[in-house]
Order: structure tokens, then C-alpha cells, then sequence
């Protein structure tokens, strides 16, 4: 039975007419890093090939070393949003403290803050990024502890947990050379990348 207000029986005053056609499919923008809508400081530094390829690279670019630098280091900020799980070698054993504990959490001591939890998509390029470090031969080692090293940047204040003259004092070299290895442990990895 067809009603005044339209096709199939529409009422309470809703329009029984048949959308018109659909909004042409757009795809999704690139991702990028940061969350919530904030461009990443990996992302907002280097303009990156576009999306798609094994390895990150599109449209038959090459990948080049500011690029790399950028990935590794979101991989690095992704790793350390990670929430800390598994198991512990440390044991479980409980104490009675649980009052003095309760009395003491109202407001006395600051919460630690967490960041969130990084998207699926996100922590797929890290398990990409972090591949790469197997790029690197085994016998130039240092050069990817150099840059494994590097690439751990504070998802809190966006600097890196390793700064030159920190790996500089520990591996006990000139922090002018320690950026050196780090560029050929980065240009092994561009080679490697440009390669497959």
C-alpha cells in the first residue's frame, strides 16, 4: 500500500523518495603519525613517497636517506607508545601495604602518563621499519646498533632517548664520527631498500 508522503509506506513525516546516487568512493588519506589528527614530527619534517608499496615507497620513487630516517624514527616513537606487557622475570608476591597505599593515592602522588595506544596501521609500518635493521650486515653491526639506537624518539617529548654525545660516550667515539656511521648505516639501508 503506497501512503501520500511517499514510496513503501513511509510515515511520521519522513520523505519516502529514493537517494539520488552516492558520493563518488575517495580513498583514504596517507596516515600519519601522531594520532588525533596531529601530523607526527617524523612526518611533518620529510615529505615521503606515497603509500602502497612493499616497503612504503610508491609510484616507482626511490627511497631516499630523510625518508628512511623519517620511518625509523615513528617505528621507534610507535615502539615506545607500545603498552608493557607478557611476562616478568620479577615475582608476584603481594604485601599489606594496600591501606597505607589507598590513603596515599588521593592526590599525593602524580599520575604517570601514558601515550595512547598507536593504530593497527601504525604498528604494521613499525614491524616493516624494524625489518630493515636485518638490512644491515652483520659485520658492520656498530652501524646498526647506531642507528637501532637513534631511532627511539620520546612519544612524549619527541626527542630522541639516545642524542649524539650520549652514544658518542658509549660506545666511546667523537659524536662528529657517531653521525657519520649513522649516515652509512642509513645509506646501507636506502641501497638495500632501492634494491628489492
Amino acid at each position: 500500500m503506497q501512503h501520500e508522503n511517499g514510496v513503501n509506506g513511509a510515515g511520521n513525516g519522513a520523505s519516502g523518495r529514493r537517494p539520488g546516487p552516492a558520493a563518488p568512493i575517495a580513498p583514504f588519506p596517507p596516515m600519519k603519525s601522531g594520532g588525533n589528527g596531529v601530523a607526527g614530527r617524523a612526518q611533518a619534517r620529510v615529505s615521503a613517497p606515497g603509500n602502497g608499496a612493499a616497503n612504503g615507497a610508491g609510484d616507482g620513487a626511490p627511497i631516499d636517506a630523510a625518508w628512511v630516517v623519517a620511518r625509523l624514527e615513528e617505528a621507534g616513537e610507535t615502539l615506545l607508545c607500545l603498552p608493557p606487557g607478557g611476562y616478568t622475570t620479577r615475582m608476584r608476591a603481594s604485601t599489606w601495604t594496600v591501606l597505607d597505599d589507598a590513603a596515599e593515592g588521593y592526590g599525593s602522588a602524580p599520575g604517570r602518563l601514558r601515550p595512547p595506544v598507536p593504530s593497527a596501521a601504525r604498528i604494521s609500518r613499525m614491524d616493516a621499519a624494524l625489518g630493515w635493521l636485518a638490512l644491515v650486515p652483520d659485520d658492520k653491526y656498530v652501524l646498526r646498533r647506531i642507528v637501532a639506537s637513534r631511532m627511539l624518539v620520546s612519544p612524549h617529548t619527541g626527542r630522541h632517548l639516545f642524542p649524539w654525545r650520549r652514544l658518542a660516550t658509549l660506545l666511546g667515539a667523537d659524536h662528529k664520527a657517531i653521525q657519520r656511521w649513522h649516515a652509512q648505516g642509513v645509506a646501507l639501508l636506502v641501497a638495500a631498500l632501492n634494491k628489492s
